[in-house]
């Protein structure tokens, strides 16, 4: 089976090697995914190969970590860097222009006591961090260095990719760890990516110096404001700057009509006066970036000789920051189930099933709630939360990333699930016109008006 990139490479740019390189593992992609995986199997005593398109340190989203990270850091090692870089976040705050008064979900009274904080960190900064770690654990890492084909046989895999000046490289691989992040690589070249038909939405984003922070403790939390065609998100970073960015509805972007991503950022945010407030003596500090369709899944999580990890994988939405944690923890499922693969070949089809059923539960667990984040009965939900059967200290847990341990929170979601449900029978009304709103508004539209210059 052979996978590759549909562009052309150019005989004079693709330099044969002379022999293809050897590793155990290569992996597609030093993201958080990429960079976790190499670390745990090199430190298993695999060789390993990382190959980044890209270099360190380089501008991502997803700045917003979980209390769950924090133990994954230090099965990494990397727990006083992640501190050295990081703004402590002891609250995810939610606003919403239907309510008179904000509402803060303290992770500190989440069901587990012992997770009361995570970071918010410049993606910069922890993306260097971890495929620093890689290195220093043993993993070869080389950036700037896109894979452009992966050829199966028998014996594993040879991957070809293309440096930044044009030299072209192979490996021989007994296992691919796909890590490529929205870039998709195995996905899309099998055809095995599709639009999540529940599920759609655009983001614009960028960085702002000079918006108001809360005082104290508070600082460093992220706030949620809902507004008419979507929600923002508001991250306050270390080094003073604020992350800021609106996920809406897709045909919302439709709107932009000619204008500069920067200036329609700028319109979309005067639409939600609550968040205009915090940043009316604020200046954008980096060039906006906008992404379309923005929710997508694959078929699969692994194939003979491969697994795919993160963004890779899916990606459904970034409300409750899941992102790195969903990324890390699986790369931690990865490393466990591809270490059994080429150690106990015979044992392969078992690890597989375990690896394929731990990376679905936490996307599955966390869709239901951001499928249903802009209706009503939702919102009016997370303003007003009741701890009757330990419910808000279930929902804390979630929102804390805590859904992978023995904490029991399980049968407290499943009584706020039936509440949601009951309070939507109550209103039906309102909640009719809203799943037909939904239902309109995740349709995809032409995004290349967003995504131009």
């Amino acid at each position: 089976m052979r996978v590759t990139n549909d562009a052309a490479l150019s005989p004079d740019a693709a330099t044969a090697a002379a022999g293809p390189h050897r590793c155990d593992v290569l992996v597609i992609g030093g993201g958080p995914a990429g960079a976790t995986a190499a670390t745990l199997l090199a430190r298993k005593g695999h060789s390993v190969t990382v190959l980044e398109k890209d270099r360190h340190p380089r501008f991502h989203i997803g700045e917003s970590l979980l209390p769950a990270n924090l133990k994954l850091f230090e099965e990494l090692g990397v727990s006083e860097e992640m501190r050295a870089i990081g703004i402590e976040k002891h609250c995810a705050e939610f606003v919403s222009p239907h309510h008179d008064a904000m509402q803060r979900f303290r992770f500190a009274e989440a069901w587990d006591k012992t997770m009361p904080y995570a970071y918010q960190v410049r993606r910069s900064d922890f993306d260097l961090v971890l495929i620093r770690n890689a290195e220093r654990n043993g993993a070869q890492v080389l950036q700037g260095c896109r894979v452009r084909e992966v050829d199966y046989d028998d014996d594993g895999a040879t991957v070809s990719a293309e440096h930044d000046d044009g030299r072209r490289e192979q490996w021989r691989a007994r296992f691919v760890i796909d890590a490529s992040g929205r870039d998709t690589f195995m996905a899309n070249r099998l055809r095995a990516k599709q639009r999540n038909p529940k599920h759609n939405s655009s983001a614009l984003y960028a960085h702002f110096e000079g918006a108001r922070r809360h005082e104290g403790e508070n600082q460093g939390n992220i706030t949620i404001y809902w507004f008419d065609h979507g929600w923002f998100w508001f991250i306050p970073l270390a080094d003073g700057a604020t992350s800021v960015g609106a996920v809406t509805w897709p045909y919302y972007m439709k709107q932009r009509k000619g204008r500069s991503k920067a200036q329609f950022l700028l319109d979309t945010i005067d639409m939600c006066p609550a968040l205009a407030e915090r940043l009316k003596d604020a200046c954008i500090v980096n060039e906006v970036e906008a992404t379309g369709n923005f929710s997508y899944t694959t078929d699969r999580t692994y194939g003979k000789g491969y697994i795919l990890l993160g963004d890779a994988f899916a990606f459904i939405d970034p409300v409750f920051s899941s992102g790195v944690m969903l990324a890390m923890q699986g790369a931690f499922f990865g490393a466990e189930a591809v270490d059994t693969c080429l150690r106990e070949p015979a044992r392969t089809a078992e690890a597989m099933r375990r690896f394929d059923k731990d990376m679905r539960h936490g996307p599955r667990e966390f869709s239901w709630f951001i499928y249903r984040m802009t209706n009503p009965t939702m919102r009016d939900l997370f303003m007003g939360p009741r701890n009757t059967l330990r419910m808000r200290e279930a929902l804390l847990s979630l929102l804390a990333g805590d859904i992978y341990g023995k904490t029991p929170i399980w049968s407290s979601l499943t009584a706020f699930k039936v509440v949601y449900y009951l309070s939507s029978i109550k209103h039906w009304r309102r909640s009719l016109v809203a799943w037909q709103a939904r239902k309109r508004n995740i349709q995809p539209v032409d995004d290349t008006e967003l995504t131009g210059a």
